[in-house]
């Protein structure tokens, strides 16, 4: 098995210098929507239409790699199986205190691993698509957030935060 790209632990390394879900509550960014608590953020995460959205845009990453390079687009669970433990540990290592503080349910980490394992495969693609949806989720994960959901229709919707 070879090693994440030099792009991905760059990216895994950033998240890992800050301290996520240290701004939940505060609103601090006019171009989102915030949900006021962490039931709220459940609710929202755990949403099929959370769900869906972020399949979808899973799906659109897989399109746009095919699109680009068909002959790299054949690795894509080699990338994935080689990112997901990285992807993994990160989350653990990051979470793991809050789910146990705040007694969330396995929902919030498995929308966080999610995000984060996509992300890496954008990463790892980023050399032959621009990387999209995931990072932009990142974004707000490095801020101290926690991106749950979408408000309204693409492409004038918003990120739905805690």
């Amino acid at each position: 098995m070879r090693e994440p790209s030099s792009v991905t632990i760059a990216t895994l390394d950033k998240l890992d210098s800050v301290e996520w879900f240290r701004s939940v509550g505060q609103k601090d960014n006019e171009f989102v929507e915030y949900v006021a608590s962490w039931k709220a953020a459940i609710k929202s995460c755990s949403s099929t239409a959370w769900e869906n959205f972020t399949q979808e845009a899973a799906n659109n990453l897989s399109v746009r790699v095919l699109k680009a390079d068909p002959k790299r687009f054949e690795l894509w669970n080699d990338v994935i199986d080689t990112v997901k433990p990285f992807s993994e540990a990160l989350v653990k290592d990051k979470i793991g205190g809050i789910l146990t503080s705040e007694n969330l349910p396995k929902a919030v980490s498995d929308c966080v691993e999610w995000d984060i394992l996509h992300l890496c495969v954008e990463a790892e693609y980023s050399d032959i698509v621009e990387p999209g949806f995931f990072s932009s989720l990142s974004y707000h994960y490095y801020t101290g957030h926690f991106p749950c959901g979408y408000k309204g229709k693409i492409p004038n919707g918003k990120i739905v935060i805690y």
